[in-house]
């Protein structure tokens, strides 16, 4: 019953109003006596936070919590591309030289998805990978890439949900949902692009503004995320090898491809 509450809480619905109420209580201090059961419900190991549990004073704040100095190492080698989150790597595959690829079941346009047709074109041939953040997940998204953050730019306005049943029965919802989009070069002059989607009726994605046309490490923190969602990283045709395409956890920093002639 608990996990029930706590997911209406966090995964919201299509209605504005309804998500606003939500929103507005997981900010406020009414949220606090939950916070607790939040994470004994969702198992959240509190040991990774930077915070002890009973320093939360909103399920907000529990929600985009910050973790310990150290407790996700990220992968040091040059050759290697990092999970910009902790979720679930959920889809990987190639982007058609038509521009389309699919995702469970749904055929969506890397030119719906990206919007500025310019950039959109550097993705057709390309690899995409969805990863899926649950509510245990840890809600901030770092960089997978050392390299150069060209500009970010946000497109849509509205959102639903965009939890594997959502994603299913939803009309091309990662299309359509608000969405923040951060395009990087690498050293190598390559270009690959951070899908940022929202997942509810106000804009639940927080950059960190001062990254534009700034040099950022990989594993820098880019963003976060104040309820639920996914994220989509973009890759031009030739950029990396092939990736695994197995469906699995992941953590923030582990190695999930490699830059081809890296």
């Amino acid at each position: 019953m608990k996990k029930q509450l706590y997911r209406s809480l966090m995964e919201l619905t299509k209605s504005p109003v309804q998500s606003w109420g939500i929103r507005t209580f997981a900010r406020s201090r009414a949220s606090r006596p939950l916070v607790r059961s939040f994470a004994r419900v969702y198992n959240i190991n509190m040991e990774e936070a930077k915070e002890r549990v009973e320093n939360f004073n909103t399920l907000q704040s529990l929600f985009i919590r910050e973790l310990a100095p150290d407790v996700r190492p990220v992968c040091t080698s040059t050759s290697s591309i990092v999970s910009p989150v902790d979720g679930l790597l959920a889809e990987t595959g190639q982007i058609s030289q038509n521009a389309a690829f699919f995702i469970k079941g749904q055929m969506y346009d890397v030119r719906d998805l990206v919007g500025l047709p310019n950039t959109s074109r550097r993705y057709i041939g390309g690899t995409y990978m969805l990863f899926y953040l649950s509510p245990t997940d840890y809600h901030r998204i770092h960089s997978p890439v050392e390299g150069t953050v060209l500009k970010t730019w946000a497109l849509g306005k509205h959102s639903s949900p965009v939890n594997p049943m959502g994603l299913a029965l939803g009309d091309r919802v990662l299309a359509k949902n608000y969405r923040l989009l951060t395009e990087v070069r690498t050293p190598g002059d390559k270009h690959m692009c951070v899908v940022k989607i929202g997942a509810l009726n106000v804009n639940s994605i927080h950059p960190d503004n001062s990254l534009k046309g700034e040099e950022i490490g990989k594993g820098e923190e880019m963003a976060y995320f104040s309820f639920g969602s996914s994220v989509i990283l973009l890759f031009e045709e030739g950029m990396i090898q092939d990736p695994e395409t197995d469906v699995r956890a992941v953590k923030q920093g582990q190695p999930i491809a490699e830059f081809k002639n890296g």
